[in-house]
């Protein structure tokens, strides 16, 4: 097999399944070679080492991320509306996981977080950037509900960090407990944060 983008998307599909799964400290190169099916050549050729890996494999998973976000958040309808959306659409996510590998594998960049941030400085940035854009993206919807009189928060910003928050923390519990209703009480608490309107329908 030749050095081709083909080779290096194996890579990256492997090690994202491997990572999923079994986190980044305990994988080496020769098995993720191995379970992508390329000479260890090919890895070389590709990433200078296994933590180039980690940053492409996080920018290949924010951008179909962010994709899926940013179709659910500036989709037409109200904003409170999108942002459950968002929230259902994480909690099918884990379970269809679940369903998949028998286990609830969580948030690849909160898994990764807890276990790199204090080794490894490159991805610790590269994940501060990937959650202050979700922080962004979360802000304008607030903010938009905050024009319409729908929440009333002290600052969108701040409000959306908090939101942000409380679903990696409990899609956190959702790995811990390898269960998907830890998820039941996000939107309750969600408009707590937000001192928003109650009656808030669901949105799929």
């Amino acid at each position: 097999m030749g050095r081709t983008s083909d080779a290096r998307k194996k890579i990256l599909d492997a090690a994202q399944s491997l990572i999923e799964l079994r986190g980044y400290s305990a994988l080496g190169v020769a098995e993720i070679c191995k379970a992508a099916g390329v000479p260890k050549g090919s890895f070389y050729y590709f990433f200078e080492s296994k933590e180039a890996l980690a940053l492409a494999v996080l920018d290949e998973h924010w951008q179909t991320q962010r994709g899926d976000w940013t179709r659910v958040l500036q989709a037409d309808g109200e904003p409170l509306s999108r942002l459950r959306m968002l929230f259902e659409e994480t909690e099918a996510g884990l379970r269809a996981g679940q369903q998949s590998c028998g286990t609830v594998s969580g948030c690849m960049f909160g898994n990764l977080t807890l276990e790199l941030s204090n080794q490894t400085e490159a991805i610790r940035e590269r994940l501060q950037r990937i959650f202050d854009a979700q922080v962004e993206m979360v802000e304008k919807v607030v903010s938009e509900a905050q024009e319409r009189g729908e929440v009333t928060v002290a600052d969108a910003g701040e409000a959306a960090r908090s939101i942000v928050a409380q679903l990696e923390g409990q899609v956190m519990f959702a790995k811990l407990y390898n269960t998907t209703s830890t998820l039941d009480g996000l939107w309750g608490n969600c408009l707590a944060l937000l001192n928003a309107r109650p009656a808030v329908p669901a949105a799929s």
